[in-house]
């Protein structure tokens, strides 16, 4: 009779665990299309916005008192930064929305991708970008470029007072990227992974506090995991991230 009822409960237990999966999973498609469907209708009222905000900049600039400059100057960053942090939302919601079949990536080729597309950052700021050979994994490498690129411009802008040095490895399947930064406190080594997010003024270093995260919904959404390596010694910072490997 114990063994029937014990056998009756984890019936039970495993019916609501599913139960909960499922809702849990619709939840998080009602919640993703919902920022797809929130950002994209905001595109068209911003871009009015923006572009009136700087015709007026451009047409009365200088022509009105310096407080209506400040104020039209104010608008115009604002409506700005909103269309950066919409663009970053947009394509926060699209991560794993639009599957395709995973094919084989050359973590080399995605490295030199995300590079290029920071070039004008890396010359700006003198950085220095090394890394070692590395794997094959099994992805799409429009996702995994952007892993490296979110990572790799974190580095450029949390900088110390030198230049910056950036150094990517790999082993046995994880990928670490190590800079000479200004660093991260280990208390905050799960906030830093959520959205919006920010440990330090806008003001002092510009960003909507999504790249992050976006690293961890991507690397999550190919199997793999990521995290503040809290075990680094310094000076600056070590993020790594962990990726089933695709055996050639």
């Amino acid at each position: 009779d114990d063994v029937e009822a014990l056998r009756l409960r984890l019936v039970t237990e495993v019916a609501l665990l599913d139960i909960r999966t499922k809702e849990l999973q619709r939840s998080n498609s009602d919640l993703e299309q919902f920022a797809y469907v929130a950002s994209h209708d905001l595109q068209e009222p911003l871009r009015k916005v923006t572009s009136f905000c700087q015709l007026l900049e451009r047409r009365y600039g200088g022509r009105l008192d310096e407080r209506a400059d400040q104020y039209i100057g104010f608008a115009v960053d604002g409506a700005r930064r909103m269309q950066v942090l919409i663009d970053d939302l947009l394509a926060f919601s699209r991560v794993g929305r639009k599957t395709g079949d995973f094919v084989q990536v050359d973590m080399n080729e995605v490295l030199k991708v995300a590079l290029d597309n920071l070039s004008s950052s890396i010359e700006y700021s003198h950085a220095e970008v090394t890394h070692d050979q590395l794997p094959v994994v099994r992805g799409e490498p429009t996702l995994l470029t952007a892993v490296f690129q979110n990572l790799v411009s974190n580095a450029i802008k949390f900088r110390g007072e030198d230049p910056p040095r950036i150094q990517v490895t790999a082993e046995d399947g994880t990928f670490s990227v190590t800079d000479n930064g200004i660093g991260i406190e280990p208390e905050y080594a799960d906030r830093v992974f959520v959205i919006f997010q920010r440990l330090h003024p806008r003001s002092t270093y510009p960003g909507t506090g999504i790249g992050l995260a976006m690293v961890r919904r991507i690397v999550e959404y190919h199997g793999g995991r990521v995290w503040l390596d809290t075990d680094y010694p310094g000076p600056g910072t070590r993020f790594s991230f962990a990726l089933p490997r695709e055996d050639t």
